[in-house]
């Protein structure tokens, strides 16, 4: 390093030191002590930033601990605004994990600490407060209390109970035929006689329903 670069980190030292108030009780702690030498001086007291998180994350949900039982458990606590419990789009069952909201960060941090790591059901229940700048812009979005999953077992039923078309019963028999065809071989390939009964919808055509008139 230069004299010129030892000279002007000497002058920023001296000009920042200078900034800072001096302290004039004696008996007063010193944060700041310059290089250079002269009084101690004492750092600006900086106030605790207010804690406004609100959102608690919840991990470990047992089976059985649903949006109404943690409605009615936390609400003991304070007003809760929002809750949900992330659930499969396909089944609807919980995932064992959730967000709850409530109307008062000092409420957030009480269940924080007191339900963390808590016994529930066989589960350690895990609480987590999430800071405002971390909660996701979307997370309440679509949440309701009510979700009634696809019930994919109704859905197929109707597909298969639907009236189906003379084509598409054309198909449909045609691969139950194919479908006969590869079982007959694989029964003669075992050395085994038996004589397949013919189906009977490769005669009869599609049936097709009547209605009566009430007279």
């Amino acid at each position: 390093m230069g004299v010129k670069a030892k000279k002007a980190m000497k002058k920023n030292l001296k000009k920042a030191s200078s900034q800072l108030p001096v302290s004039s009780r004696k008996d007063e702690a010193l944060d700041f002590l310059p290089l250079e030498g002269g009084p101690g001086r004492k750092l600006p007291e900086q106030k605790p930033s207010e804690d406004k998180a609100t959102v608690l994350y919840m991990g470990r949900i047992p089976h059985g601990f649903y949006e109404k039982e943690m409605e009615g458990f936390f609400s003991q606590f304070g007003k809760i605004k929002r809750l949900r419990i992330a659930r499969s789009k396909k089944t609807g069952k919980s995932k064992h994990f959730g967000f709850i909201e409530f109307e008062s960060p000092e409420v957030a941090k009480i269940v924080a600490d007191c339900m963390h790591n808590q016994l529930l059901f066989e589960h350690l229940l895990q609480v987590h407060i999430i800071p405002p700048e971390h909660v996701h812009p979307k997370l309440w979005r679509g949440f309701n209390y009510r979700y009634k999953p696809v019930d994919w077992v109704q859905n197929e039923r109707n597909r298969q109970n639907k009236e189906k078309t003379l084509e598409e019963h054309k198909k449909f028999v045609e691969k139950i035929m194919k479908r006969d065809l590869k079982r007959q071989k694989r029964i003669e390939a075992a050395g085994i006689e038996y004589e397949c009964p013919d189906f009977v919808g490769s005669i009869h055509p599609a049936s097709k329903k009547i209605k009566l008139s009430n007279e």
